[in-house]
């Protein structure tokens, strides 16, 4: 991780939302140490995606924090709103 260098739920659930704007969401910091995150995501997006697709989907929200270590693991539940 990155000193001085943290994304929160907060953030990760805004991002989120911003790009899946029919999305229910919620986000859990699983150890405390803003990195290691549970991520629920509910929306009409996922459609017609096969779980791994829905999941890259969410990943790639994150790509960059991924590569610096700011996100170091998103541990992801994905349904499809009704």
């Amino acid at each position: 991780m990155l000193y001085g260098s943290v994304m929160t739920a907060e953030q990760i659930e805004k991002r989120i939302k911003t790009a899946l704007a029919d999305c229910d969401v919620a986000v859990i910091d699983t150890t405390g140490t803003n990195d290691h995150f549970d991520v629920r995501v509910s929306s009409r997006s996922f459609l017609n995606k096969t779980r791994i697709e829905q999941h890259k989907m969410i990943m790639d929200l994150f790509s960059s924090e991924f590569k610096s270590g700011e996100v170091h693991a998103l541990q992801i539940k994905t349904l499809l709103k009704k």
